[in-house]
């Protein structure tokens, strides 16, 4: 079943689309020191590499303010054209004006309305930094955050509420809070002249049901595009099923426009993980396809062999591996199935559901793997080099199928 996503407007970052008709766009985010100029650029290169659409980077100084714009020139030497957005706090106003360079590589600015300014300079710092956008021919997003909420727009509301006949409960008035804080300042951006189809807007919070919450009130108050995240979401299988959970009801509702799985790494870890989430995510939902699936079963007493862990595994890597080159010469793989089963109870069945599959032997079964394509057995493998053979198999499955 198809999803419909709720109506926005369309964005235009750079050449990537957000909102409007546009597929769901992946993002992401380095943790390098942006002055460090190659590490933020191969950091930049490997997230769009992995299939980061738009990549944002921290712009909290002098240093990194002068770093963006060699940082692009590296990208345009290494051929990587991803669009850099700018995170700015507390001082994004005045690196703006001061780094006009800076201001002209970033193809998105964003602007948290918790501190871009406090008391009467708040104003002020934001028309600063609306005015930058508008000179340079930039959208911006506005990204409010739990963490970093209006204290003074909370205490107004807090205030307000607590003289009601029936108050509401204090987590309710912080949501609305947010998304308060976020539709007035895209507001006050619309007076100061940028126009509407500049204006991306996000109220990030770190707990799953306040950011359905939240994203719902958004949704049915504006038709600005979203951009949906879990903040600080955590480390490992924590952090993945949290943003799953989220992320995929509100996208099932048709809400949101481009995502980012906000993972704290592993020590060492692959900062990539993060894409490689997002990408699943949207692909399980339906909305987009990146990588052809494989179906493989958890093994169970039947399976004490590992041949079939270690099959699944490496078609895989090489289906991954396989799609920067395929997405442009074999249009369409990236929809394909492939089952790697690991006996013969639900194997033969998967296996003809697939595009194209095999079902390998359990343990005490008939040492043979029969392969099914377009649910049709094919071909029965045997001995030592079934693996091989089976790759060759969707090698050549993948060139008659998708090839022109």
């Amino acid at each position: 079943m198809a999803i419909n996503r709720k109506p926005t407007r369309r964005v235009q970052v750079g050449p990537v689309a957000v909102g409007g008709d546009a597929p769901v766009v992946v993002q992401s985010m380095t943790n390098t020191d942006t002055a460090d100029v190659e590490a933020t650029a191969a950091q930049v290169k490997a997230l769009a590499d992995a299939g980061s659409e738009l990549v944002r980077i921290t712009v909290n100084n002098e240093a990194a303010a002068a770093g963006v714009p060699r940082i692009a020139e590296r990208l345009n030497a290494l051929g990587c054209e991803v669009p850099l957005v700018g995170d700015f706090h507390y001082n994004g106003h005045r690196l703006l004006k001061d780094f006009p360079a800076m201001a002209e590589a970033l193809a998105k600015y964003r602007i948290n309305p918790g501190n871009v300014g406090f008391g009467d300079k708040q104003d002020t710092q934001f028309s600063m930094m609306i005015e930058a956008a508008l000179r340079y021919g930039k959208p911006i997003r506005i990204g409010a955050n739990w963490g970093s909420l209006d204290q003074a727009l909370l205490a107004r509301m807090m205030d307000d509420n607590a003289r009601l006949a029936q108050p509401e409960e204090a987590n309710s008035v912080m949501r609305e809070a947010l998304v308060a804080s976020a539709l007035r300042s895209a507001a006050r951006a619309e007076e100061l002249g940028l126009p509407g189809d500049r204006i991306i807007i996000s109220c990030k919070v770190s707990r799953v049901q306040d950011l359905i919450a939240v994203y719902r009130a958004l949704a049915a108050a504006c038709d600005y595009p979203l951009h949906l995240g879990l903040t600080e979401a955590g480390m490992g299988s924590k952090g993945i099923v949290a943003s799953s959970a989220a992320l995929a009801v509100l996208l099932q509702e048709g809400i949101g426009d481009t995502i980012r799985i906000s993972l704290t790494p592993e020590p060492g870890g692959d900062r990539a993980e993060e894409v490689r989430v997002a990408q699943e995510l949207l692909q399980s939902v339906g909305l987009r396809h990146f990588t052809p699936q494989v179906t493989a079963c958890p093994g169970c007493g039947r399976t004490t062999s590992t041949v079939f862990q270690e099959l699944a595994d490496k078609i895989q890597t090489y289906l991954r591996a396989q799609m920067p080159q395929w997405r442009a010469r074999y249009p369409g793989a990236a929809r394909m199935n492939v089952a790697v089963m690991g006996c013969i109870v639900n194997g033969p069945g998967e296996s003809r559901h697939a595009d194209i599959g095999i079902s390998l032997p359990g343990t005490g079964e008939s040492p043979v793997a029969p392969v099914f394509v377009d649910g049709q057995k094919v071909a029965t493998l045997r001995g030592p080099h079934i693996a091989e053979e089976f790759q060759g198999m969707v090698e050549e499955y993948v060139a008659r199928r998708y090839g022109n």
